[in-house]
């Protein structure tokens, strides 16, 4: 039997070109330019165009060939050979001015020494497994248990904790010296072992091994009178702490620096005419567009009958799947223009003088009100994002905060609490500091109503230590 059903539903549909644009919104420079590469060589309908200038560029440049050059005149120049070398995969704009040192990463050189040491070729994949699990600190994250685990699913083998303990050993016997050491106190207690037996290594043993939560928490005075030292005692040993090393890997086993993270700013504001300009730091959507071959060959096959219909199917997703891309990101641009001429309005005082003071509390809600967007799109917008101001390069996300109102009833940015404090223990007297209580009354007397818990918040944001430690820290030096 037939029914006949009447039924009303809502329903929510995004549109393909709005689902790119919320999966770049939250990308970085670094991170978009990759995006940019992997859908070019996804699509063969979307291009990327130089710009005049970069075409001027490339044909004047004095690297380049000319066609008029002889044997004689580019056979015997002196152009050094590691520069020739690189053209194979360097552009010739960015060609290095000396030879480029090889950093070797400390995991392969771990690998390397425990070869030498380890004759059991069975064990080789395990250390391997345990080395690369480590991080870039040179801590093992994870228990034993865990990477047992993983190891087993991988190589459908069953490998107990047990099995790998006196490899993490040997490991962290290797240069660096603890890389494998799973917590910091366990990296302390490594560099007291190789030290020798005075009175207080076998003490920073002792408070290690028995205290440690007691140091993390700085109660000071309850590890004196539970070991029952001295002034003097506890001084050496919190002396002889502060002295230990707090990540086994620094730096690259060869000695070389490890290469700096180098921030790229999404935005350039600038201040012309006594008016605050925000421009993007690279625009990227006027270097897109769409092939225009593709486009007649589409057109071509629309009038063809003859071809396939899955051949029309691809060459017009393709074509509708870049004109998409590049919607988005002219799109994305335009919101990430307009969200940061509103923070700039919103804090103008601030990027006038670059003054920490002059910061207002904002949060998402305030800037996703002006620009009419959501609060999500604005927390995507400027997620990891930079901006080079005339005082310097500043991320977004530290310009939300939160208010704070002040005996006069004026709401002020914690960050200018954070400055209070700041400035409060820098001016203090070393030996005898303040603490938190008296911070918080200090401030209070500013005008400022912060409770303890509040002061003591910000001192760890800061990484400030207690007046405790600060008075012990000063009194060794």
């Amino acid at each position: 039997m037939l029914n006949q059903l009447q039924s009303q539903k809502l329903q929510h549909k995004i549109l393909p070109h709005h689902i790119a644009l919320l999966n770049l919104l939250h990308l970085d420079s670094l991170s978009l330019e990759q995006r940019i590469e992997d859908e070019i060589s996804d699509n063969p309908a979307l291009e990327e165009s130089d710009t005049h200038e970069d075409l001027n560029k490339d044909k004047f440049s004095k690297d380049t060939v000319q066609d008029f050059q002889n044997w004689e005149e580019y056979g015997y120049d002196d152009i050094p050979d590691y520069k020739t070398e690189y053209e194979n995969y360097l552009p010739a704009d960015k060609m290095p001015d000396r030879q480029l040192a090889e950093v070797v990463d400390f995991r392969m050189d771990l690998k390397k020494q425990f070869r030498f040491i380890e004759t059991n070729q069975d064990k080789y994949h395990l250390a391997d497994f345990l080395i690369d699990s480590l991080n870039e600190d040179g801590f093992l994250a994870q228990d034993l248990e865990t990477v047992a685990e993983e190891i087993s699913f991988r190589n459908n083998t069953w490998v107990k904790a047990e099995d790998l303990e006196q490899i993490l050993r040997t490991i962290q016997a290797l240069d660096p010296y603890g890389c494998g050491s799973r917590d910091i106190k366990e990296y302390f207690l490594l560099q007291l072992k190789k030290m020798k037996k005075p009175a207080s290594v076998s003490t920073a043993t002792e408070l290690l091994k028995n205290h440690y939560p007691d140091l993390h928490a700085c109660n000071i005075e309850k590890i004196r009178r539970d070991m029952k030292l001295t002034d003097e005692e506890l001084r050496a040993t919190l002396h002889l702490l502060s002295t230990l090393k707090n990540r086994p890997v620094t730096s690259s086993p060869t000695g070389a620096v490890q290469p700096n993270n180098t921030v790229f700013p999404e935005f350039i504001i600038t201040l012309e005419a006594d008016e605050l300009q925000v421009t993007l730091a690279r625009q990227r959507s006027s270097t897109l567009h769409v092939s225009q071959s593709w486009v007649e060959t589409v057109q071509q096959l629309d009038n063809d009958k003859t071809t396939d219909k899955n051949a029309k199917q691809y060459m017009r997703s393709k074509l509708a799947s870049a004109q998409w891309f590049i919607n988005a990101i002219k799109e994305r641009e335009t919101n990430m223009v307009k969200v940061m001429k509103a923070i700039v309005h919103f804090q103008n005082d601030y990027f006038r003088f670059g003054d920490t003071m002059q910061l207002k509390p904002m949060v998402l809600k305030n800037i996703a009100e002006m620009v009419d967007l959501d609060i999500s799109t604005v927390s995507r917008i400027t997620c990891n994002k930079y901006a080079d101001t005339p005082f310097g390069v500043i991320l977004l996300k530290d310009l939300f905060t939160e208010g704070l109102t002040n005996k006069e009833g004026n709401v002020i940015s914690n960050k200018v609490i954070q400055a209070i404090v700041e400035d409060v223990v820098n001016k203090e007297d070393k030996k005898n500091p303040y603490t938190d209580q008296q911070l918080a009354d200090i401030l209070s007397g500013k005008g400022y109503n912060v409770a303890r818990r509040t002061i003591a918040k910000y001192r760890d944001q800061l990484n400030i230590p207690v007046a405790q430690m600060r008075a012990i820290f000063f009194n060794h030096q």
